[in-house]
């Protein structure tokens, strides 16, 4: 096997092809796990491996250094096989610290290789970590592969003769786990070198001291004799095409970019910082030379009203948050849907209630998506199912946007915004234009209805400004056809059926729901939003083991597909996974009558592929 490094031979030492690797690298949260992360997860992407990750965030900005509360971790799934998920557990742990160590031994394989920072376990450390004795000393990690490697002892010799100070030095360790990481499972060091001299260029001793940690980690790996042999993991067998590493919120902020040029309409984005849905700002912000305008507002309700403000001036308007931020923007949301004017309304879902768990994933705002607002006030609700799919949902949600006049929600959440994936680039122009139109200037003699209807009963978009256009706007009832301001009880009720009947229109205008695996059977997984990977793979086991299951994943959520209830029906039994109380069981046992079975989880962590197996054992029988 050969790796290719700058001035660096290949491994003499043996090589072990394996199909696939977990890696999860865990830390204080000023430890640099997720740069580390993110470094292996682009070098294994550019091997060729298919690859899904799970960041894992401390929720405080800054715990204190050393404590259970502060660990920051980074878990990589590379693979020469599809894979859908980010591994239920690990082959190997890297842990910097005893708090590292503590928060994550319980994923780490029996027999898995371990390898810490010996330097890190001093009295202080094993006491904020609450360990009575040292777990490197005591045999308690007697079934695992463990590697003492004194990495802080290591760095600081490797970037001996820069001037560094101590702490520079040590900031260097996550660079040092990197480079024995590569060696351990034939990872190029070239690409982080590059990134090294990107990052670090205008600071050329703090990059020689990374480029030195980087390689003496290498080094450390090839020379010492604790580690015997390394690893190969071929690369996948994908769909031809280029393909870039894309994480959630990046692939919806491009989505959006997209949607806005496929209409030809410029961008605007109106918004507050919450976790985990800030990114998608951040990196919208990147992108002015496609015409995108950015607003951090002060407040969640500012930001949602500046939204309907930009949709009437003809806009593509999109907001996004979290939980907690939507329930804030509740009332102006209801003011986007009685105008029926597009927009767009992203929720970044994370644990809750009200704070909950900021940084941890969850699904339980579904019931607030559809609901969530005054009155009778129905809005389309589609959610995307992995990093790479946001991109197509964010496309997707405008496009019903414009073609019914309504606001949209998008679901994510923190799995899906904060993991990546392989995207295969698209063809731009293979994308299909979103075709908008605006009633032109009034020829003498015409009078403009502003809630007149076309055959989808969407109303016209017209542009403020425009010659005998004016019309009434505000979030008082509206009277038929003139949009003149209502009281009429007659027509408040046609209202609310012409408004509810828009938006079940929207099933005739979307895809039949698909389900893979047998048409009919002892059970269907019916699925949404960021499970779909776990469940994907569990079923496909499980069909492997003989049994007669098959899986449905929504994306469509309001309204469902037209054929929903029909699959429902061909199975005996139905299995609902959900990281929530059982939102969608709930929904689907209302609709179709259907006594649908629910497996729920909010451990603020998302399903593991043998729960979900074993689920599905049990429940057939």
């Amino acid at each position: 096997m050969s790796i290719s490094t700058e001035g660096q031979p290949a491994s003499m030492k043996q090589s072990i092809v394996l199909e696939g690797a977990t890696v999860r690298l865990a830390g204080d949260s000023g430890d640099g796990m997720q740069l580390a992360g993110t470094q292996l997860t682009g070098t294994s992407a550019q091997v060729g491996n298919d690859i899904a990750t799970f960041p894992d965030y401390p929720a405080e900005i800054r715990a204190p250094r050393g404590t259970l509360a502060g660990v920051s971790g980074f878990q990589v799934h590379f693979s020469s096989q599809e894979i859908f998920t980010p591994g239920d557990s690990l082959n190997c742990l890297v842990a910097m610290n005893p708090a590292a160590l503590k928060t994550n031994l319980g994923d780490l394989d029996a027999g898995g290789a371990l390898i810490v920072n010996e330097d890190a376990f001093d009295k202080k450390d094993l006491d904020k970590a609450g360990y009575a004795t040292n777990p490197l000393d005591d045999e308690s990690l007697d079934g695992y592969k463990l590697f003492r490697v004194p990495m802080t002892t290591l760095t600081r010799g490797a970037v001996d003769g820069l001037g560094l100070g101590m702490k520079e030095a040590d900031r260097c360790r996550n660079f040092f786990a990197m480079g024995l990481i590569y060696w351990l499972y034939g990872r190029d060091l070239s690409p982080t070198l590059r990134f090294i001299d990107e990052k670090f260029g205008t600071k050329p001793v703090v990059a020689e001291a990374n480029r030195k940690a980087l390689n003496a980690g290498w080094n450390y790996g090839e020379t010492t004799e604790a580690f015997v042999s390394n690893y190969e993991v071929a690369p996948a067998q994908l769909p031809a095409g280029t393909y870039k590493n894309i994480e959630g919120n990046q692939a919806l902020a491009w989505g959006l970019v997209t949607a806005a040029k496929l209409s030809n309409k410029d961008l605007f984005y109106g918004t507050y910082p919450i976790t985990p849905a800030s990114d998608i700002l951040h990196e919208l912000s990147r992108h002015k030379n496609f015409g995108v305008r950015t607003v951090q507002a002060e407040d969640e309700i500012a930001a949602m009203c500046t939204v309907v403000g930009a949709a009437f001036a003809g806009s593509m308007a999109v907001t996004g948050s979290s939980g907690p931020g939507i329930a804030l923007k509740g009332e102006a949301m209801g003011l986007g849907m009685i105008l029926e004017l597009p927009m767009l309304i992203i929720n970044v879902q994370r644990g809750g209630p009200s704070t909950g768990l900021p940084t941890k994933t969850e699904q339980s705002d579904l019931m607030q998506a559809i609901f969530g607002r005054n009155g009778e006030s129905p809005i389309p609700v589609i959610a995307a199912r992995s990093p790479g799919d946001c991109f197509d949902v964010a496309i997707e949600a405008w496009r019903i946007a414009t073609r019914f006049m309504t606001p949209v929600i998008l679901l994510s959440d923190g799995y899906i915004a904060n993991g990546s994936e392989p995207w295969l680039i698209p063809d731009a122009n293979s994308l299909p234009k979103i075709e908008i139109t605006h009633p032109g200037p009034l020829q003498e003699g015409e009078t403009f209805m502003p809630y007149a209807r076309n055959e989808r009963l969407a109303r016209p978009w017209a542009i403020p400004g425009t010659e005998g256009l004016m019309h009434r706007v505000g979030g008082l009832e509206k009277q038929d056809v003139t949009g003149n301001v209502s009281y009429d009880p007659g027509n408040h009720q046609h209202m609310t059926d012409v408004r509810a009947k828009k938006v079940a229109n929207i099933a005739d205008d979307v895809p039949p729901q698909e389900v893979n695996g047998p048409e009919s059977g002892d059970l269907l997984v019916l699925s949404w939003g960021g499970t779909y990977g776990t469940n994907t793979t569990a079923v496909r086991k499980c069909q492997k083991l003989g049994l007669s299951v098959a899986h449905a994943h929504l994306r469509y959520l309001n309204p469902f597909p037209k054929n929903l209830g029909e699959i429902l029906n061909r199975y005996d039994k139905v299995l609902v996974p959900e990281l929530n109380m059982g939102q969608l069981l709930g929904l689907i046992r209302a609709r179709y009558l259907k006594d649908a079975i629910g497996y729920n989880k909010v451990q603020g962590k998302p399903f593991t592929v043998a729960e979900l197996v074993k689920k599905i054992q049990v429940t057939i029988g």
